[in-house]
C-alpha cells in the first residue's frame, strides 16, 4: 500500500442499497488513492449487509459497520467518521450518483490547500423538482451562514482528519459540514465533478427533509453565530417584543388619561403579553450567558491544571 493509501479513507453511509453498493464500493476500493473502505449500513432491510460481506471476503480493505436500526444519515457518517482511521476522509454516497473517478480531484484540491473539499454536481441528473429545490436550498443557506457554496448538499466531499475531529453529526447536520468546516476555521471550497443519474432504487428522503432542513438551518446559525455570544439573540429579540409592549402600553396609558375605556381592548392585552414575552426572553438570554461564562471558566481552569502539571 503506498503513502497515499495509508492515509485516505472512504466513508460510504448506506441504506437498500443492495443493487448497486457491490459496484460502488469495488470501484472506490480500486482507486490506488484509497487505503480503506468504511461501509455504514444504516439499517438496511434489502439485503445490503449480506451482499457488503461477500464483498468483504474479496476486498480485505472493507470494513462494514452495521447499525442496529435506520438512524439518519448524520448517524450514520458520524459512526463512519470514528472507525476511519486515515489521514483524509471521503465521504461518498452509496447510489452510484457519485462517481468514484472524481475521487482524485478532491485529494488534489486538498494538496492545494483546501481543508474541505466539495464535489460540486456542476450538471445535476436528477429530476426537475429535486434540482431545483436544491437550488433553493443552496441559494439560502449561503444567504443565512454566509459561507459561499452552491452545493452544500453534495454526497461527494474530501476532509482532512482535523476538519472530522471537532464535528459532532446528529439530526440533518450533515447537509452543513462545509458551514460547520468553515466556522470552525478551516479552508472549504468547491470542485466541479460529474454526477450520474440514479439507475436502482430511489431517493431515501422524503418531504420531511425540506421542513427538517429549515430547522437544521436555524441550528446551525444559531451554533455558528451565537453559541458564544446568546445574550445577542435573545436579548435583542427580547428588547423588540418588550419595546412593542411598552409602546402599546403607553398607548393605552394615554387614553386611559383622556377618559377612554381600556379594559375591553386587544392593545392592552397585546401590550402585556409582549412586554412579558421580552422580559423572558432577555432573561434566558441572561441565564444563556452566564452558563457559557461558567464553562469558559471551566475550561480555562482545566488548561491552567494541565499546565501546571506540565511544569510539575
Amino acid at each position: 500500500m503506498s503513502a497515499l493509501a495509508a492515509r485516505v479513507a472512504a466513508v460510504v453511509p448506506c441504506k437498500d442499497e443492495a443493487e448497486r453498493i457491490a459496484a460502488t464500493v469495488a470501484a472506490v476500493a480500486a482507486l490506488p488513492a484509497v487505503g480503506r473502505v468504511v461501509v455504514v449500513d444504516d439499517g438496511s432491510t434489502d439485503g445490503t449487509a449480506e451482499v457488503m460481506t461477500e464483498l468483504g471476503k474479496q476486498l480485505p480493505q472493507l470494513r462494514l459497520l452495521r447499525l442496529r436500526r435506520n438512524y439518519g444519515k448524520s448517524t450514520a457518517l458520524q459512526a463512519g467518521f470514528d472507525r476511519a482511521l486515515g489521514r483524509v476522509i471521503v465521504l461518498m454516497d452509496a447510489d452510484g450518483q457519485d462517481r468514484p473517478e472524481e475521487i482524485p480531484k478532491l485529494l488534489a484540491a486538498l494538496d492545494g490547500g483546501l481543508d474541505l473539499a466539495t464535489g460540486r454536481r456542476a450538471q445535476r441528473n436528477d429530476r426537475f423538482i429535486k434540482r431545483n429545490t436544491s437550488r433553493i436550498y443552496n441559494r439560502v443557506t449561503a444567504s443565512v451562514t454566509g459561507v459561499q457554496g452552491l452545493d452544500f448538499n453534495s454526497g461527494l466531499k474530501a476532509m482532512r482528519r482535523e476538519v472530522v475531529e471537532p464535528m459532532a453529526l446528529y439530526g440533518e447536520l450533515h447537509r452543513y459540514i462545509p458551514v460547520l468546516a468553515e466556522w470552525a476555521g478551516f479552508k472549504v471550497g468547491e470542485v466541479d465533478v460529474e454526477h450520474a443519474a440514479r439507475l436502482h432504487g430511489r431517493s431515501k428522503f422524503g418531504r420531511a427533509r425540506f421542513w427538517r432542513g429549515f430547522f437544521d438551518l436555524l441550528t446551525v446559525k444559531f451554533l455558528t453565530t451565537y453559541t458564544t455570544r446568546p445574550f445577542h439573540l435573545f436579548g435583542g429579540l427580547g428588547a423588540a417584543l418588550g419595546l412593542i409592549g411598552v409602546l402599546l402600553l403607553a398607548w393605552m396609558f394615554v387614553v386611559k388619561l383622556t377618559g377612554g375605556a381600556i379594559g375591553e381592548r386587544p392593545a392592552l392585552t397585546a401590550g402585556v403579553l409582549f412586554a412579558l414575552v421580552g422580559v423572558q426572553l432577555m432573561s434566558l438570554g441572561l441565564i444563556a450567558e452566564l452558563v457559557v461564562h461558567l464553562r469558559r471558566d471551566r475550561e480555562a481552569d482545566v488548561v491552567v491544571d494541565r499546565e501546571r502539571s506540565r511544569d510539575a
